[in-house]
């Protein structure tokens, strides 16, 4: 490399010298015309400066230049007060004074000066401007830098982005003066230069600046902000804010500074600041945003520690942990270093935005407690920062670099992925292949990967201090590419010859980037195509599987949206599904195409942007990818590959209207069809092959035959398929494949399906009679499987289409369907439209959307328990016209007559911290609400052992010892061989009633050999420990909840169980034989002592409490939920609710839902959404579910974890985070249903009064008058009793984000014998005084008949012992009749359950 050098500078001498000759001049030039004042320039001055411009050791060059001395000399004699001072020590070896801030005229001039007179290492350039025209000036230093090698790692400091945290600025021109002048003199800085490109931007903020006053220390006299008043370290795209995008107009130095980030590839970055003396590394921002405490850890949280130590271990003040701050004397950092978020978090932030978007390590320094400190103490921190400054420049150089090349050509690959194990973090290689990998010390796995190659994973690559481990890779390519130097762009269309596939005479379309990446991906390349464009454009994408296939291959789902992840009310969701048939290829290979398309315009082309921005899409690229391993290139009309690996033809595998399909439902298909009931799915498409046409529903009809089977929305659906068919041309012509099928002629490309040709149980039939989806199908052409070659063409003539198709879910009407009480959403909603006889429902949010054709239609909306509203609305061609109704509750009139006398109000407004919680249940509620909220979880536990009944003992005593403010440890009883049945619970006021709260129970080891569950609770409870007063969300829910966890029911039993033993029954009972989940019988089956120890004790310390709200038990043996009841002659009352329990920790489980446990000896099972009630499955008497629902008044659900009952230790990582979320999601879910408060008039609680829902759930109200019960989402009736009070019913609509807080108030009764008190009290009233006259008249008669009637007085007087005795006995008789009646025995003879039937 040197002899190299040295003969090109021999070759160019004359150039050389020439430009030396013209550097003298213009430095002296500068220097004597600047205008400024000279205090005399000695000849050794001008000497050096000439010098040093001729070029280091170059005499001739400065031979030539000394003839202008006298010159010089005699013109600064005439004028010795022009020259500064600072610009006379510039001209100095060290010329520089440290002591003067350089304005943005100075600092322009300074840049210019050097990179002119160091042409050899410097070039300036501009990233654009401030808000006020200022240049962001950049200057590049590096070795020969117009012939820079690719393999020469980028590097980067930004300073004074904040406008008033100058010293960045000035240690950045300092390291630029120190850099350049040391080139060619120290070996330190030469050895630097020569094998790194550095990049230098001294001031990112230059309006800021020039506002801001020096000796401003706190920043309080201005110039942090840009000329916007905008803070640019506030306002990057951030991780946990998504959507948020800088605008030009507002902050153009973030937007330059984002695109001069994404145009290169910068490997390490420091971001200069002041306020204080620290290193701040990723992330400076955590999904809470709670302003500091929390630590938000980056996949790289490693390397960043060593990163930034790397500078503060330099730095004198820095080291010391002690910056001392005025005003923050004990702030202390250790280490000199902080997690940004743990200091305190900053959403938008520059640092996290290299890392995340740019592939770029970027570490933020703050470098003086003063802000703007005074001009002299610039020079103590230009020496406090000098080391750690060139330090962190060469940490540019650690980890592993290499190169990645094909080991055909030897050619390097670009944009190769680097992935290392334990890191969820990537990097891609340069034009070359290189590429380098920041880690710390230690050993790694190390793949590389790459589109169309075979990854290559090398293992222990150890890691060492200093320079990075070279490390090369050789991908083997997986088919045969032929090399394209084709551009990305395109202006006319590719020339090819499938089935004419013409494009001619299409209009001209604004240039787009085009897709690259045409040739067929198998399943491994189209993996990692997948990953790499979610790894890409992770603010527009999301990765996610619906399931898998029969060979366990994923069935990837690429989601394509502005906000991926997240259901925007008022956004449609749209799908395409690709490659159903396996060897019907086409369809797989332009939605990678499509996926490409959309990822590389964003942002750039208006259509592509308007449409990811206003619609949420969803590419499934094969639904059948076992078929298509099989299927072969070439294949024109074969059906090999066309079937799954079960071989059964996806496309007749979905239940159908007309016919009974026998085949039993295959994985992919039940996979897709719980996909949709998940996704309000508004439009889709089929893509197939072998034709080329669109085809829509009926696809059948009830006859089977060839004929025009008409939907409801028929006129809807031809719109559709000519939205595809008009924009391919040869599509429209209508007759594609005449040398297969000459008879097939389909006017303008469309068909109606059975018209075509009878499909029974196809999936776009099922779309539209099962969902909300509006599918066709769209045949793309005559041949299934085509040579690689031929698929730039189908792109091309396909492009269009696909993108007009989208656009179609845009159409017809949409709105929101609102309560007009409170404004709240109604789900499920239903909007029928006058003479269609098809319906669409609404969605969470109470969105809908519903297609049609222009014309005026008259448009209802009615859901249960509202009023219907009807609207008459015209739909035009362009976009849907949105149609909003409001509905009046069916009740309302109830509620303004009764008030009152019903008294069933809602209740008062909540306090804050109310409000914010039940806020938080609704986020958790969300689609992706979970997800978020276990990311955001700062602590978690590595399961790696199963513990035997004294381990157990032993966590669950440390974890009371450990948190004792917030658990409580209490033995319930003791098996049969005496050891302790475990509770532990957690709350913040462990042990005291809290009735106002939910109450939940975890409970496990029912069977002893099934230990899964065991071991889940016991690390659920240390999650929730670990995460308490560290994570907001589990706080608030341990705050607000009263959890208990039974661990290990069965201990005994767990004791003999043996780990790897799956079907082994060797622990399952307890040490009497007893199958404890049999043994929970009622009082009228036998006598409680006949009972178990185990189960006396969870009976009575758990069940008959009658406190809690729901119950979750873990067993083993499938994969799958039950709910009530396990007993099959006992008959499911509120069926609904129960099964809404199971299916919420179903949909929560990655694998539950899907509905195929899989379990070996049962492969074939099918349990539709993975929930099934107890009975149906394994019907038993005697379980503790039943017991739980009948006398405990407690919703109670199995979960069965895994289908070993006893797999190996290590499984046990891979089940804790398949259960975590699930388990979380019951925490939340206790918290909805009806939340109710029973008082009396007065105000006084009203405790034991019976609350009656749908005449079938039955529950009492607690101490406080307090009731909680979970139901399914929709109206629900309430009845209310209570001795002495009226009878009180109401509706209440039970939402399914949300608890319904209702308060009922008791009236007195003033109904005596079913009368109004008045009535009976008067009547009683005139009935005594009747009676009391009648014996006054008596007593009369009697008197003045007495003397007459003497004698027979005195015989009546005689036989009054007689007659006293018979009244006697009449009496006596008449009570015993009346305490027969009134105290019989009301013994049930069955079961009381909670869920009566009243009939």
């Amino acid at each position: 490399m040197k002899h190299n050098r040295r003969r090109k500078q021999s070759s160019l001498a004359g150039s050389v010298d020439e430009r030396a000759e013209a550097g003298v001049s213009k430095r002296v030039g500068r220097l004597l015309g600047a205008g400024r004042k000279w205090e005399g320039v000695r000849m050794t001055e001008v000497a050096e400066a000439m010098l040093v411009t001729s070029g280091r050791g170059n005499m001739a060059s400065f031979c030539r230049v000394v003839s202008f001395l006298p010159v010089i000399l005699f013109v600064t004699n005439l004028f010795p007060s022009v020259l500064p001072a600072h610009i006379k020590k510039a001209m100095e070896e060290t010329h520089e004074t440290y002591n003067h801030y350089y304005n943005y005229q100075e600092l322009t001039e300074l840049l210019h000066a050097l990179a002119e007179d160091h042409t050899d290492i410097a070039r300036l350039s501009s990233l654009g401007h401030s808000v006020k025209g200022r240049e962001l000036w950049v200057m590049r230093l590096t070795a020969e830098p117009d012939a820079v090698p690719a393999d020469r790692p980028q590097f980067k400091y930004v300073g004074n982005m904040h406008g008033d945290e100058t010293v960045s600025r000035q240690v950045l021109i300092y390291l630029i003066q120190h850099l350049v002048e040391g080139y060619g003199r120290d070996k330190r800085i030469s050895l630097l230069l020569n094998t790194t490109d550095i990049y230098i931007m001294p001031s990112l903020n230059p309006d800021g600046f020039e506002t801001a006053k020096e000796g401003d220390c706190r920043g309080e006299r201005g110039g942090r902000e840009n000329a916007n008043d905008k803070d640019l370290n506030r306002s990057f795209p951030d991780q946990f804010s998504p959507g948020h995008q800088p605008d030009a107009k507002e902050v153009p130095e973030t937007v330059a500074m984002i695109k001069w980030i994404l145009e290169n590839r910068f490997v390490l970055s420091g971001n200069l600041h002041g306020g204080s003396v620290v290193a701040s590394y990723p992330y400076d921002d955590s999904l809470t945003h709670k302003p500091s405490g929390v630590y938000s850890k980056s996949s790289d949280d490693k390397v960043f520690q060593y990163l930034a130590r790397a500078y503060s271990a330099n730095h004198p003040i820095m080291k010391t942990g002690h910056p001392s701050c005025k005003g923050e004397e004990e702030e202390v950092f250790q280490d000199g270093i902080t997690n940004g978020a743990q200091w305190y978090d900053v959403q938008g932030g520059m640092q996290d935005y290299n890392y995340i978007w740019g592939n770029c390590f970027e570490v933020t320094f703050e470098l003086s407690c003063c802000k703007y400190p005074m001009a002299s103490e610039l020079h103590k921190e230009w020496e406090n920062n000098r080391e750690s400054l060139m330090k962190f420049m060469e940490m540019v150089h650690i980890g592993a670099k290499g190169f990645v090349k094909d080991s055909v050509t030897q050619k390097g690959l670009e944009n190769a992925t680097i992935s290392v194990t334990g890191i969820d973090h990537n990097i891609t290689s340069g034009k070359l292949g290189n590429f380098q990998r920041l880690l710390a010390p230690g050993k790694y796995e190390i793949t590389a990967s790459a589109i169309g190659y075979l990854p290559q994973t090398i293992s222990d690559v150890e890691v060492k201090e200093g320079p990075a481990t070279v490390l090369d890779f050789s991908l083997h390519p997986t088919v045969s590419i032929t090399p394209s130097d084709g551009q990305e762009t395109t202006d006319s269309p590719v020339s090819v010859t499938e089935s004419s596939m013409e494009t001619e005479n299409r209009p001209p379309r604004p240039k787009t980037i085009q897709p690259r990446d045409f040739r067929h991906h198998h399943y491994p390349d189209m993996e990692i195509f997948l990953r790499r464009y979610n790894n890409e454009y992770p603010n527009i994408t999301r990765l996610y599987s619906v399931g898998k296939s029969v060979e366990s291959r994923e069935l990837y789902v690429m989601e394509i949206s502005d906000n991926p992840g997240l259901h925007e009310p008022g956004e449609p969701e749209f799908k395409y599904i690709g490659n159903m048939h396996g060897n019907e290829v086409v369809g797989r290979e332009l939605l990678l195409n499509l996926i490409e398309y959309l990822c590389k315009n964003y942002g750039t082309d208006a259509e592509v942007t308007q449409l990811v921005d206003t619609t949420r899409i969803h590419i499934m690229p094969s639904m059948n990818p076992d078929g298509y391993e099989k299927s072969q290139e070439g294949d024109r009309d074969g059906v090999i590959g066309r079937n799954n690996s079960n071989n059964y033809d996806l496309n007749r595998n979905f239940p159908d209207q007309f016919f009974q399909i026998t085949d039993p439902p295959q994985l992919e298909t039940l996979a897709v069809m719980n996909w949709l009931k998940t996704y309000p799915f508004v439009l889709s498409a089929n893509l197939h092959g072998g034709s080329l046409v669109v085809n829509y529903p009926y696809d059948d009809d009830e006859k089977g035959a060839s004929m025009y089977s008409k939907s409801p929305d028929d006129t809807v659906f031809q719109q559709l398929a000519l939205a595809y068919s008009k924009e391919n041309k040869k599509m429209f012509k209508g007759s594609p494949c005449k040398e297969i099928y000459p008879q097939d002629n389909f006017p303008q490309g469309i068909t109606n399906g059975a018209n075509w040709y009878n499909v029974p149980g196809g999936m776009q039939d099922w779309n539209y009679l099962n969902t909300n989806c509006f599918e066709v199908t769209i045949e793309l052409g005559c041949v299934k499987y085509p040579v690689a070659s031929e698929l730039p063409a189908y792109w091309e003539s396909n492009q269009q289409s696909l993108i007009s198709f989208i656009k179609q879910v845009h159409k017809g009407i949409k709105g929101f369907v609102l309560d007009a009480t409170d404004g709240s959403s109604i789900l499920n909603a239903t909007i029928s439209v006058a003479d269609i006889d098809h319906t669409v429902t609404s969605d969470k949010a109470g969105d809908y959307w519903r297609l049609l054709v222009p014309g005026q239609y008259r448009v209802t909306a009615s859901a249960r328990g509202y009023m219907p509203v009807t609207k008459t609305v015209n739909v035009t061609e362009v976009d849907a016209v949105v149609l909003n109704f409001t509905l009046a509750r069916s009740g309302a009139d109830f509620h303004k007559e009764e008030r009152g006398k019903v008294a069933v109000i809602e209740s008062e407004t909540p306090d804050p911290d109310t409000k914010e919680f039940e806020k938080l249940i609704k986020e958790l509620s969300d689609e992706n609400g979970m997800n978020r909220f276990l990311l955001s979880s700062s602590a978690d536990i590595d399961l790696y052992r199963y513990r035997n009944y004294m381990d157990l003992s032993q966590s669950l005593r440390g974890l009371n010892l450990n948190y004792p403010l917030i658990t409580n440890l209490a033995s319930l009883g003791s098996s049969v061989e005496f050891r302790q049945i475990w509770s532990l619970e957690i709350s913040n006021k462990p042990n005291r009633s809290e009735p106002e709260e939910p109450k939940i129970r975890f409970v496990a080891g029912v069977h002893g050999n099934a230990p899964v569950g065991t071991e889940l609770l016991l690390t659920f409870a240390e999650f929730l420990c670990l995460n308490y007063k560290k994570n907001s969300a589990i706080t608030k829910l341990i705050d607000r909840t009263r959890i208990v966890i039974v661990p290990l029911v069965n201990p005994d039993g767990r004791e003999r169980a043996k780990e790897k033993e799956c079907t082994s029954d060797v622990g399952q009972n307890n040490a009497n034989g007893k199958d404890l989940d049999t043994d929970f019988i009622s009082n009228s089956s036998g006598p409680v002592g006949e009972r178990e120890k185990e189960t006396n004790a969870i009976i009575e310390g758990l069940i008959l409490k009658q406190d809690f709200t729901l119950s979750v038990v873990l067993d083993g043996g499938s994969v799958l939920v039950t709910y009530p009841y396990d007993n099959p002659v006992h008959t499911v009352d509120h069926k609904e609710t129960l099964k809404h329990l199971a299916t919420v920790y179903a949909m929560n489980h990655p694998r539950i839902h899907v509905g195929h446990p899989g379990c070996p000896n049962k492969t074939d099972e099918n349990i539709p959404g993975g929930v099934i009630c107890g009975a149906e499955w394994r019907g038993h008497q005697g379980s503790m579910k039943d017991f739980s629902v009948t006398h405990g008044h407690c919703p109670e659900i199995t979960v069965y974890t895994s289908c070993c009952l006893f797999p190996s230790a290590a499984q046990l990582p891979l089940l804790w985070n398949e259960n975590k979320k699930a388990l979380f999601s019951m925490l939340v879910e206790v918290h909805k249903g009806v939340r109710g408060i029973v008082k009396d008039e007065s105000g006084k609680p009203v405790p034991k009064a019976t609350i009656i829902l749908n005449e079938d759930v039955k529950v009492y109200t607690k101490e406080g008058g307090y009731f909680h019960v979970l139901l399914a989402p929709g109206f629900h009736n309430i009845n209310a009793i209570a001795e002495g009070y009226q009878q009180q019913h109401t509706q209440v609509l039970v939402r399914h984000d949300a608890a319904s807080p209702i308060e009922i108030i008791f009236n007195m009764d003033n109904r005596i014998f079913g009368l109004p008190r008045e009535l009976v009290v008067t009547v009683a009233g005139a009935t005594m005084s009747a009676l009391l006259l009648t014996a006054c008249i008596i007593w009369c008669v009697c008197s003045i008949k007495s003397n007459r009637h003497k004698d027979g007085f005195h015989r009546l007087r005689q036989h009054n012992d007689d007659y006293e005795d018979e009244i006697r006995l009449m009496s006596t008789g008449s009570k015993k009749s009346l305490l027969s009646n009134e105290f019989q025995d009301e013994t049930d003879t069955e079961e009381e359950t909670l869920y009566t039937s009243k009939h």
